[in-house]
């Protein structure tokens, strides 16, 4: 089984952008972006790496 890569907020964003979502809003640290019936909340803190279950649900969006 293949690692699951790294990523800062910052890199999971340009996938998400990308990938046709838009950022519906912000609250918090938190952003939220959508592309049709699917959402993602991406919590941002600038520098850190996100958390590996947040990083897979970002690829999985991205990839369908």
């Amino acid at each position: 089984m293949a690692k699951i890569p790294r990523l800062e907020a910052q890199e999971a964003e340009k996938l998400l952008l990308k990938a046709g979502f838009k950022i519906i809003r912000s609250k918090g640290s938190h952003r939220i972006y959508r592309k049709g019936d699917r959402r993602i909340i991406v919590p941002f803190h600038t520098g850190k790496i996100l958390h590996p279950k947040i990083v897979k649900q970002v690829l999985k969006n991205v990839n369908d």
